[in-house]
């Protein structure tokens, strides 16, 4: 029998956890050894379905498993209290999560990185962090500023053909400068080039990338003493007002510099330290940025992540962790199935249909619409008229008084 037929939605979209993979690690680590009835794979299952649906805290959870016999047979228990899954989430170290995440994007990176292989300029990565801010009473371990605390999500995602997905991640409190992360945020790989912004602009770390040879992109601050070196042409119709080669700060390797405007028409100093891309190649390559921060609005928006299953620092981890290998799931669907629809479309879908065969579902997802429609179709009558009016006008109107004749023909 085909495995589409008997395999529900929801198995084929968490089956790329390895779910044999997963339980070894934790027997080593030994976190389940006097567990009788939250063992770690009904949590992680328990909590992707919390975010697939939206459920926003534990309470909604517990009386879901408890009403609903589908969910039931989905997490393996019958019912499961709102204290029990806080403790549990308090109790798991986020690091399962993380190599969890790590092992869903390397899985990503062997379906996808053959198209990058064809890209002239090799991989893309964007980089930069995204705050999420929380109440300062309750979250202390997270202080951020006088009045309130936050985590910081420093990512770098790839960026291809109009998909985006993480590479890394680090969480940490708010507080630490971004530019702390950027050293593990960079892959020191020659194939890649990274793009980031000012908020990570550091002359030591600068040099350090040159002399390795890892390749970036970034945007310099106003203040930033710059030496030229050489000016070079600028096609007029383009919208670069300047390029030149040029040395700034202390550094001894030079790095080429593209002056452009904004869609505001603000003044934009942008900096590559790769001789063989063009002025206009840089000018793009930090347009193509903002695709990280629709990569943090899309999470944000669509996964639950604005209020927590718990207070600790391993609560909110956890939480975060989750949410990414959820949108990596959702996008592995995706691809795996072909979908040319959008990744909230595709997330919708499996919401839906999360009890569904698969057979069933892709027939749904991929199913001819019923009907056609040619749009709103003008009436006839206006066109006998545009096209009498047109003829008279140019003095065709003998056929007018031809009593045989009949408009309406």
């Amino acid at each position: 029998m085909d495995n589409h037929t008997i395999k529900t939605v929801f198995k084929e979209y968490i089956h790329p956890l390895d779910a044999k993979v997963i339980q070894k690690m934790i027997d080593y680590a030994q976190i389940d050894k006097y567990v009788k009835k939250l063992d770690v794979l009904t949590f992680v299952n328990t909590f992707i379905y919390a975010q697939l649906k939206g459920l926003d805290n534990l309470k909604r959870i517990s009386d879901t498993i408890k009403r609903k016999k589908t969910v039931q047979r989905l997490v393996g228990i019958e019912s499961i209290s709102k204290s029990q899954l806080s403790r549990k989430n308090r109790e798991i170290p986020p690091e399962i999560f993380q190599t969890i995440l790590h092992h869903l994007i390397q899985k990503l990176h062997q379906i996808l990185g053959p198209k990058m292989a064809d890209k002239a300029l090799g991989a893309l990565h964007l980089i930069d962090s995204s705050t999420i801010s929380m109440c300062l009473s309750q979250y202390e371990w997270a202080d951020f500023r006088d009045t309130k605390s936050g985590v910081k999500m420093h990512t770098s995602i790839i960026f291809c053909d109009g998909i985006s997905y993480p590479n890394k991640l680090i969480l940490t409190p708010a507080r630490p400068a971004d530019e702390t992360q950027l050293d593990a945020l960079i892959v020191p790989d020659k194939n890649v080039l990274h793009v980031f912004d000012r908020g990570y602009f550091n002359f030591t770390k600068f040099a350090t990338y040159c002399a390795n040879g890892i390749r970036f992109v970034t945007r310099i601050k106003t203040n930033t003493l710059v030496h030229i070196i050489e000016e070079l042409a600028v096609d007029p119709s383009s919208p670069i007002t300047r390029h030149a080669v040029v040395k700034i700060g202390k550094m001894k390797h030079p790095v080429q510099l593209v002056e452009t405007v904004d869609s505001e028409g603000n003044e934009i100093r942008i900096i590559c330290n790769d001789a063989k891309v063009n002025a206009r190649e840089i000018s793009d390559l930090y347009r193509n940025r903002w695709q990280i921060e629709l990569f943090f609005k899309w999470v944000k928006q669509h996964l639950v992540i604005k209020k927590w299953y718990g207070k600790s620092e391993n609560a909110v981890y956890n939480q975060l962790y989750i949410a990414m290998i959820t949108f990596c799931l959702t996008l592995l669907m995706k691809v795996k199935l072909g979908y040319r629809g959008t990744l909230l479309e595709m997330l919708n879908w499996i919401r839906d249909d999360w009890t569904k065969p698969m057979a069933m579902f892709i027939s749904e997802v991929f199913k001819e619409p019923d009907r056609s429609s040619s749009g709103r179709r003008r009436p006839e009558h206006e066109r006998i008229f545009e096209e009498t009016l047109a003829q008279y006008e140019i003095g065709d109107v003998f056929h007018l008084d031809d009593l045989l004749y009949d408009p309406i023909i």
